[in-house]
């Protein structure tokens, strides 16, 4: 059988496991009777990569089958400071599993997407998950806090997801919420108009989000980078999901 490398990033861990992306994804999401249920994020890494940090020919040494023939779900490589040890020319394609376990992937995008005017929501993934705003576009909030040298509070990686502001994005006091999930709206409207009013670039929303990201809401893509490169996976536009992976969106947007 095939073995795969993953890169995990809810939790962050390096795995290694004879599924398929779609197997793995829905193994991960729905899990067993042992795991609980919840969102899957997920890369595939270049199964030829090899490291010092991580021991990743015993990881595939123990991935085989189990003695009834079925495949290795999953071995456990790495769960520590897994993101920022792996070269961004491993890394392959995003996976985005929702709860129900359906899977959907992601190719690389060519070029980053234009900042534009207003305001900015980001989702941070991995190593750590907070909510933030910005007035900084996604290349320059990943150089603040990956290569901005005078920055006291740095990451070597990250990776993070742009989400919606519709209106609140160039109105964020008096614009219209719409079909916007985030809970406690008055603070992230305030967390917006202090970037209009201060001189900061950014601003923590909620340190430690207690719910997954809510697929609907992604504006364009994620983003994952280190000091050498950042990556852009954009997500399609709702008609070409709906054509195309209609049961994932269906099962994004409930």
């Amino acid at each position: 059988m095939t073995i795969h490398l993953y890169l995990s990033l809810i939790p962050e861990a390096l795995i290694a496991s004879e599924l398929s992306p779609e197997e793995f994804g829905a193994y991960y999401a729905v899990g067993t009777q042992k795991k609980s249920r919840g969102q899957a994020i997920f890369f595939e890494i270049d199964p030829k990569f090899r490291s010092d940090y991580f021991n990743i020919e015993e990881g595939i040494k123990r991935c085989v089958p189990h003695e009834d023939g079925s495949p290795k779900s999953s071995i456990y490589i790495s769960i520590y400071r897994v993101l920022e040890n792996i070269p961004m020319t491993a890394v392959e394609k995003l996976y985005l599993t929702t709860q129900d376990g359906r899977t959907l992937g992601l190719e690389k995008g060519a070029n980053l997407p234009e900042d534009g005017n207003g305001l900015h929501l980001y989702r941070e993934v991995s190593p750590v998950s907070p909510l933030v705003v910005s007035s900084l576009g996604p290349k320059g909030f990943y150089e603040l806090i990956v290569n901005e040298p005078i920055s006291l509070v740095k990451l070597p990686a990250v990776c993070f997801a742009e989400l919606r502001l519709d209106a609140l994005a160039d109105d964020p006091q008096n614009g219209v919420v719409g079909d916007l999930p985030y809970k406690n709206m008055e603070h992230l409207r305030n967390c917006l108009v202090s970037l209009k009013t201060k001189s900061v670039m950014t601003k923590m929303v909620d340190r430690l989000p207690t719910s997954g990201i809510p697929f609907r809401t992604i504006k364009n893509g994620f983003y994952v980078g280190n000091q050498d490169h950042l990556l852009y996976f954009p997500l399609p536009e709702e008609d070409d999901l709906v054509k195309k992976n209609y049961q994932w969106w269906r099962s994004a947007t409930m």
